[in-house]
């Protein structure tokens, strides 16, 4: 299956504009992202899609593949089908990796492309165990249950599953839902030519418009965290982070 990673990176970020050409260790933020994804086995192509000049001018100073698309998508997803149906014809696997995750790992890029695999997943994407109560009631962490062939049942903002009786003696059985995406090309493509649900709406997750449609995502657990740059004060985080690591 041929595999490729879109990057969509939008200028006019709500909390953040213009988070994407920040420096961070003295190259773009977007630099990060890309270099990350460069470095999959599996994807033969990476390809940043903006809305900016500026960003792709950036891109293609640093090497990118890069392409306008649409300031009018209203989602990240829409700007990666945009940008693989202009620039990615032979890619059978899209992977939707966010422009503000300097952190990721190459290996989780390479999980969710080998989760399509299953002839039956029609997305893929991963999650890390809960460990700290806070996390599992933070409204901002999302979280997702899902069976045990591995295909999600429900994401949501609030702590799911809920303990009745209170948190177990053997700890928390809760996931952090990890915003990485492998999409098989006709699964994309159907998600964005769908409106918006109800559980969609409410939970502000375009994951749930997915499920609703019957979809099926597959999960994948992942030893591995990120910290995705929302704020100026993620960007402090991330860099503490990578001067403990470097």
């Amino acid at each position: 299956m041929e595999a490729a990673v879109v990057i969509p990176a939008r200028y006019l970020s709500s909390r953040f504009p213009g988070k994407a050409l920040v420096p961070l260790k003295g190259k773009p933020l977007i630099a990060h992202v890309y270099e990350k994804a460069a470095a999959s086995r599996l994807a033969s192509r990476v390809l940043i899609a903006t809305d900016d000049e500026k960003i792709l001018e950036a891109a293609r100073s640093f090497g990118a593949d890069a392409v306008m698309t649409s300031a009018a998508h209203p989602s990240g997803t829409d700007r990666v089908a945009e940008a693989a149906g202009k620039k990615l014809p032979e890619a059978e696997i899209i992977v939707n990796l966010q422009g503000d995750e300097p952190l990721i790992r190459p290996e989780m890029i390479d999980d969710v492309i080998m989760l399509m695999a299953d002839g039956k997943a029609g997305i893929g994407t991963l999650a890390r165990r809960i460990t700290l109560e806070e996390e599992f009631s933070d409204p901002n962490v999302v979280k997702v249950v899902f069976g045990a062939d591995g295909y999600a049942l429900y994401f949501s903002r609030s702590p799911i599953p809920c303990h009745r009786d209170g948190v177990p003696a053997r700890g928390l059985h809760a996931f952090k839902h990890i915003g990485i995406y492998a999409y098989r090309r006709d699964a994309l493509f159907r998600l964005c030519g769908l409106g918006p649900t109800v559980l969609e709406e409410t939970e502000k997750l375009e994951q749930l418009r997915a499920l609703e449609n019957g979809i099926n995502i597959k999960v994948k657990e992942t030893a591995f965290d990120t910290i995705g740059v929302d704020t100026p004060g993620d960007l402090v985080k991330v860099e503490r982070w990578l001067n403990s690591y470097s």
